[in-house]
C-alpha cells in the first residue's frame, strides 16, 4: 500500500508540533523553576551546602569567640526603680548565698512579668543575683512594671507580695511594700509611653518574575552579613557584641526552608524586621536594614515593598528614617535608650 506525499507531509508536521510542544514544556519549567544558588566549581546547578552560624543568644557559649569580641561584664544590678516594683528587705542577721539560693521561689515570673531577687554582697559592697559562698546584709525584691505583655496589674501585685513574703520568712527578713495603687498606676503610664514609643519595623521583598529557592536566598543574605538563625526560615545580622539581640532579622517560609527537596522550594517573599527598642542606635540599625533590603532587590530581581505589596521608594524610607531618630531622643530622654538593658526589658 502506498504512501501519499500528503501523508508524508502531514506526519512530518505533526512530529514537528510534538517536538516543539516538548521544548517549549521544558523552556516552561526551567524558566518557573526557582533561582538556584550557585556553586563554585561545580557543574550542576543545585544547592550549596551553606555554612550555617547559629543565631547568637544570651548565652556567650552560642557565640563563635573568634567572630565576635568579648564583652565587658555587665556589673549594673538588674531591679531598676524605673521601670521596677522594689520592696526592699531587712535581715536580723546576714544571709549566707546558699541560703537565699534555697529560699528562692522556683519561678522568676509574677504573671507575665519577670521577678527578680538581688542580695547588697557585704565583701563587694554592690547588689546582685545571690551567688554561693557570698554574705547579704540586706536583700530587695523587684517585678517589672510593664512589658509587652501589659502593666503589671492588681493581680500580678498580689503575686509579688506572696512570693516575697515566702522567701522572707525563710530568711527571717522583713519586707516593706510599695502601695499598690500607686505602683499599678505607675505600672500604666509606663505601658502606655512604652506602647507609644514601640517601634517594630518590616521591608517585605517581593520577586518580580521567578521565585527563590532557598539557597538562592540563603546565599545572597550570607553576603550581607546574615547568619543562620535558631528556626528554619529565619537569618540574622548579629549585633557587635555576644549576648544581644540580632540587629536585622531576614525570614521566609519555614516550610519551604525544610522542603525535602530546597531546589523546587519557591520562596516568593522575603520580611526584613528591625525591632528598634532593642537594638543600639550606635548599630544604625535602619541604614544597614534600608542598605539590605536595597542590596537584595538589585541581586534578586525583586521588589521593596510594605505588608500591603505597596513599593517603597526612597523618599518614603527618608521618612522613616527621621521618624526614627527622633524616636532614638525621646527614649533618650526617658532613660530607656534603644539597646539598653532597661529597654530591651521593657520592650520584650
Amino acid at each position: 500500500m502506498s504512501i501519499s506525499n500528503l501523508q508524508i507531509g502531514l506526519a512530518i508536521v505533526g512530529a514537528l508540533v510534538l517536538v516543539a510542544i516538548a521544548v517549549h514544556g521544558a523552556w516552561s519549567s526551567r524558566r518557573n523553576r526557582p533561582r538556584q544558588a550557585t556553586v563554585p566549581n561545580a557543574g550542576l546547578d543545585t544547592e550549596p551546602q551553606a555554612r550555617v552560624n547559629v543565631e547568637p543568644g544570651l548565652d556567650l557559649a552560642a557565640f563563635d569567640v573568634v567572630d565576635f569580641p568579648v564583652p565587658v561584664p555587665e556589673k549594673k544590678p538588674v531591679l531598676d526603680a524605673l521601670i521596677d516594683v522594689i520592696a526592699p528587705i531587712t535581715l536580723e542577721a546576714p544571709v549566707s548565698g546558699e541560703a537565699a539560693l534555697a529560699a528562692l521561689p522556683t519561678t522568676r515570673r509574677v504573671g507575665s512579668k519577670p521577678f527578680a531577687i538581688e542580695g547588697f554582697n557585704e565583701l563587694k559592697q554592690r547588689w546582685e543575683v545571690p551567688a554561693a559562698g557570698q554574705r547579704y546584709a540586706l536583700f530587695q525584691a523587684g517585678v517589672q512594671l510593664a512589658n509587652r505583655s501589659g502593666a503589671l496589674n492588681e493581680i500580678e501585685y498580689s503575686e509579688f507580695v506572696i512570693k516575697t513574703q515566702a522567701f522572707c520568712d525563710a530568711i527571717n527578713g522583713t519586707p516593706d511594700f510599695p502601695e499598690m495603687l500607686e505602683e499599678v498606676a505607675r505600672a500604666r503610664e509606663l505601658d502606655q509611653f512604652a506602647g507609644d514609643h514601640d517601634a517594630q519595623l518590616g521591608f517585605v521583598l517581593r520577586a518580580r518574575n521567578a521565585a527563590w529557592s532557598p539557597g538562592y536566598v540563603q546565599q545572597h543574605a550570607a553576603r550581607l552579613g546574615f547568619v543562620a538563625g535558631a528556626m528554619a526560615g529565619r537569618m540574622v545580622v548579629p549585633a557587635g557584641l555576644p549576648g544581644l539581640p540580632p540587629v536585622l532579622a531576614l525570614s521566609f517560609d519555614t516550610q519551604a526552608a525544610l522542603a525535602e527537596d530546597p531546589a523546587q522550594a519557591a520562596i516568593r517573599e522575603l520580611v526584613l524586621s528591625l525591632d528598634v527598642a532593642q537594638v543600639d542606635r550606635a548599630e544604625r540599625a535602619f541604614v544597614r536594614m534600608r542598605e539590605a533590603a536595597l542590596a537584595l532587590a538589585d541581586a534578586m530581581d525583586g521588589v521593596v515593598t510594605d505588608d500591603n505589596g505597596v513599593p517603597l521608594p526612597p523618599e518614603a524610607m527618608d521618612v522613616i528614617g527621621a521618624e526614627l531618630e527622633h524616636l532614638y531622643d525621646t527614649l533618650d530622654q526617658r532613660d530607656l535608650s534603644a539597646g539598653s538593658a532597661l529597654a530591651r526589658r521593657l520592650f520584650a
